[in-house]
C-alpha cells in the first residue's frame, strides 16, 4: 500500500467550528502533552509518596505500572471508540476522566486509593491521547498544514517525558508531591471547555467495540510484564512463577489473534500490519520506547543517587533532551517531503543507538557534562528526527473508519515498548547490581565505619551516598543500558532494509504536498 494514500480520506469536514487551526492545535497538543508528562512526572515524587502512603520498596513501582499498563493495554480500544462515538467527544470524555482520576490521586490516603487513581488515569489516558492523535486528521488538511501540525504534536510528545520531570521537581521541592496529581485538574477543565469551540467533530462510524480483545491484550500485556519483573527476583528465569507469567502472556496474546482474526470488527485490524513502512515503524517504535523510558528512569536515579541532584536540580538536567527533541522535530517537519522518511529514521536510529551505547559507559566516577550530558542530548535529537515520519506513516494509507485504530496501534506501541522495556531493562539493573554488590562485599567489610555496617546489616544493602554504592548501581545501569542500546540497533536495521518509503510516496491523490 502506498503512502501516496495517506489520509485523504480523512480530511477535515467543512464544519463551522475550528476555524481557529492555532487554537485547535494547542488544544490538542495540551492533551497530549498532560498525558504524556504524566508518565514521569510522577517519578522525582516516589521518594516523597513512599513515605507518606507507606509503600513498601517492591509496591512503590506500581505507581508508575499501574498507569502504563492501563494505559498501554486500553489504548486500541481507545482509538476505536473515537471512531465509532465520534473523536471529539470521546476527546473530551477521556480529558475529563483523566482529570477526575487526577484528583483522586492527589487527595489519596493510603496506598489503595492512589494505585486505584493511577489506574482510572491510565484508563483516561487510553481513551484521550489515541483521538488527539486522529483529531489531527479531522481538523487539518492533507500536506504542509498536517504536517506542521504532526510536528509540533510530536515535539510535544516527546519532550513532554522531560518536561514532567521538571515539573515534577518543581512541584515536589516547593509544594507537595499531591500537586503532581494536582497540576492536571485545571489543565483538563480547560481543554474539557475549548475543545468544543475549536475543534471539528468527526463523523460517527458505524461498528461496534471488541472488548475480547480489549481484554486479552491487556491481561496478555499485564503477564509479560509481570513475568520479566518476577525473573529479577532470586529464583531468576526458572522461577515456576516466572515461567507461569510467561505461559499465561503468550495464551492470552494468541488469545488476541484470533479473536482480530474472526472478529468482524476488530479494534486492530491485523490487515494494518500488511504495509511494510507501516509495520515497521511500529517496530521501530516499540524498540525505541523501551530505550527512551530506560533514559529518564535510570539517569534520574544516577543523577539524584549518584550525583547528588535535588529533584529540581534533576529535572532541569533533563532540559537538553527536551530541546533536542524540539529542534530534530521541527527539522524533520519541514524537510521530509523533499527528503522522504527514510533518512531521518535510520540517521535518527543511529544517534539513538550512539547515545544509548555512550550511556553503556556510566560509572560511580561519571560528570554530568560528559557521562549524562553528551550521550542523552545525542539520544533526544535522534528521538526527534524519528518522531515525525514514524506518525506519518502508521497512519497513511488508511481509512477513515480505521484511523483511531491506526493511531491507537502506534500510541499501544509506544506504551507496551516502554512497559515491556523498562522490565528488561529492570531484570538486568537487578542481575548485574546483585553481581556486582557481591563482588564489593569483602572491601566494605574491611573499611566501613561501624555505623555504616550496623545499616548494612540491618537494610541489607549499601549505605547510600557511600562508594560501594555508587560502585554497584552505576554498574547496574551501564548493564542495563546494554539492551537498550541493542534495542536501538534492531530499530536501526529496521529503518535501513525495511523502510522503503520514497519523498514522491508523500503526495497524495491528485495533489502533491508543497516541499518547504
Amino acid at each position: 500500500m502506498a503512502i501516496s494514500k495517506t489520509l485523504a480520506r480523512t480530511s477535515p469536514p467543512q464544519a463551522s467550528r475550528g476555524q481557529n487551526k492555532g487554537l485547535a492545535l494547542t488544544v490538542i497538543a495540551a492533551t497530549q502533552l498532560m498525558v504524556v508528562l504524566d508518565a514521569t512526572i510522577v517519578n522525582i515524587a516516589l521518594p516523597h509518596i513512599q513515605d507518606a502512603l507507606h509503600f513498601s520498596d517492591t509496591s512503590l513501582s506500581w505507581v508508575i505500572n499501574a498507569y502504563t499498563l492501563t494505559f498501554g493495554g486500553l489504548l486500541l480500544l481507545g482509538g476505536r471508540a473515537g471512531d465509532i462515538l465520534g473523536r471529539r467527544r470521546v476527546f473530551m470524555v477521556g480529558t475529563l476522566l483523566f482529570g477526575l482520576a487526577s484528583l483522586l490521586g492527589g487527595f489519596a490516603q493510603d496506598s489503595n486509593m492512589l494505585l486505584a487513581a493511577r489506574a482510572l488515569q491510565g484508563i483516561g489516558g487510553a481513551i484521550c491521547s489515541p483521538t488527539a492523535f486522529a483529531l489531527i486528521a479531522t481538523n487539518f488538511e492533507e500536506g504542509p498544514e498536517r504536517n506542521k501540525a504532526f510536528g509540533v504534536f510530536s515535539a510535544v510528545a516527546g519532550s513532554g517525558a522531560a518536561i514532567g520531570l521538571l515539573a515534577g521537581g518543581l512541584l515536589t521541592e516547593y509544594l507537595d508531591w499531591r500537586w503532581v496529581f494536582f497540576v492536571n485538574v485545571p489543565i483538563a477543565a480547560l481543554i474539557a471547555i475549548a475543545a468544543p469551540l475549536y475543534i471539528n467533530e468527526s463523523e460517527r462510524q458505524e461498528g461496534r467495540f471488541d472488548l475480547p480483545g480489549a481484554l486479552t491484550s491487556t491481561l496478555g500485556l499485564v503477564s509479560l510484564v509481570y513475568g520479566f519483573i518476577r525473573a529479577a527476583s532470586p529464583g531468576g528465569w526458572s522461577d515456576p512463577l516466572t515461567i507461569g507469567y510467561f505461559a499465561a502472556g503468550l495464551v492470552l496474546v494468541t488469545a488476541f489473534l484470533i479473536i482480530e482474526r474472526r472478529t468482524a470488527q476488530p479494534i486492530t485490524p491485523l490487515h494494518l500490519f500488511s504495509d511494510r513502512n507501516r509495520t515497521g515503524s511500529l517496530v521501530m517504535m516499540l524498540c525505541l520506547a523501551a530505550a527512551m523510558v530506560g533514559i529518564f528512569f535510570y539517569v534520574t536515579i544516577f543523577v539524584q543517587r549518584v550525583l547528588g541532584y535535588s529533584p529540581l536540580k534533576a529535572g532541569f538536567a533533563f532540559l537538553p533532551i527536551s530541546v533536542a527533541i524540539i529542534i530534530a522535530a521541527q527539522i524533520t517537519s519541514a524537510l521530509q517531503a523533499k527528503y522522504g522518511p527514510k533518512p531521518f529514521m535510520a540517521g535518527g536510529a543511529l544517534l539513538v543507538s550512539i547515545g544509548l551505547s555512550w550511556l553503556t559507559q556510566t560509572s560511580a566516577d561519571s560528570s554530568y557534562l560528559a557521562g549524562v550530558l553528551g550521550p542523552t542530548v545525542i539520544f533526544g535529537f535522534g528521538m526527534g528526527l524519528i518522531f515525525v515520519p514514524v506518525m506519518l506513516i502508521s497512519v497513511s494509507g488508511v481509512a477513515a473508519n480505521e484511523t483511531g485504530a491506526a493511531s491507537g496501534l502506534l500510541n499501544s506501541m509506544q506504551q507496551i515498548g516502554g512497559s515491556l522495556g523498562l522490565s528488561i531493562l529492570t531484570t538486568v539493573f537487578v542481575t548485574a547490581t546483585r553481581n556486582e554488590a557481591k563482588k564489593q562485599v569483602p572491601g566494605f567489610l574491611a573499611h566501613a565505619k561501624p555505623e555504616q555496617l550496623a545499616e548494612f546489616k540491618a537494610k541489607q544493602q549499601f549505605p547510600l551516598g557511600t562508594s560501594w554504592y555508587n560502585e554497584v548501581l552505576a554498574h547496574g545501569i551501564g548493564q542495563a543500558f546494554i539492551v537498550g542500546a541493542a534495542l536501538a540497533v534492531v530499530a536501526l536495521l529496521v529503518a535501513v532494509f525495511a523502510i522503503k518509503a520514497k519523498p514522491s510516496d508523500l503526495v497524495t491523490e491528485g495533489q502533491p504536498v508543497m516541499v518547504h
